[in-house]
């Protein structure tokens, strides 16, 4: 079997030229393993089965550095509250091929749970990251299957990570509400969002969520920081704020 490496160099990725998508309708055609075919970045199962691709589109072509940014903040909250990051037990949610999961370890996070509903994601953090994870849960945090649910729920969590996936439906507010009640009061929450999706105009969905819960002093806010998320297809750059929180009651009932 050929290395990751190896399949990385058999990828051709092209954009369109001509046209400007918004970012959840982005799309690439790749050229893998003999044939040609068009993906579009949120069909995240697609790209997750094919060795090698998230990395090279996100990472080496559109210059993505969400995962560096939001550790690396998650990693001042830790040093500026006397906090080690080798008495984390994280819950990941949105965990995908373990890019995540890899810079946490990198810190000295002991332990590390991921959580995706896809399928493809579990595969390929195995496949391209071994050993990353402790644990590795596909599921839907809506409605939990009994035993994922005990399986989570065992697990004394003390901070939550997510990365890259709130605010264009991926992980919709109901599944962040319920992954963040399932970490502990005075639990880090280390996230992401378009900076536009903070703003007053967007009254729903996750960036409403953040905003009453923080009015509400159900989370604390630490430290943010916008930052270039990373390029679009026609070169833009795309602004994030990476946000660290702690937990300071559940959402469930906001």
């Amino acid at each position: 079997m050929k290395s990751q490496e190896q399949a990385r160099e058999r990828l051709e990725i092209d954009f369109p030229s001509d046209l400007s998508y918004e970012q959840d309708e982005e799309w690439c055609e790749v050229r893998a393993y003999g044939t040609r075919r068009r993906i579009r970045f949120h069909d995240y199962h697609e790209i997750y089965a094919i060795p090698g691709l998230y990395e090279q589109l996100f990472y080496e072509k559109l210059k993505c550095d969400s995962p560096r940014v939001v550790c690396g903040l998650l990693g001042e909250v830790l040093a500026e509250d006397s906090r080690e990051a080798e008495q984390l037990v994280v819950l990941e949610v949105g965990a995908g091929n373990g890019m995540v999961g890899e810079e946490l370890q990198g810190m000295g996070a002991p332990t590390i749970v991921g959580v995706d509903i896809i399928e493809e994601a579990a595969q390929a953090a195995e496949r391209d990251r071994p050993g990353v994870y402790d644990d590795y849960v596909v599921a839907d945090l809506t409605d939990l299957p009994p035993d994922a649910r005990r399986q989570l729920e065992k697990t004394p969590f003390n901070c939550l990570v997510t990365v890259a996936a709130l605010g264009f439906g991926d992980i919709p507010p109901e599944a962040f509400t319920a992954a963040y009640d399932l970490v502990e009061t005075g639990s880090l929450v280390a996230f992401n969002i378009k900076e536009d999706f903070l703003s007053k105009r967007h009254e729903s969905g996750f960036s409403a969520l953040v905003r009453r819960s923080l009015e509400d002093g159900r989370m604390e806010l630490k430290s943010q920081r916008r930052y270039q998320h990373r390029l679009s297809t026609t070169g833009e750059p795309l602004h994030y704020v990476a946000m660290v929180a702690e937990k300071k009651g559940d959402l469930a009932q906001l």
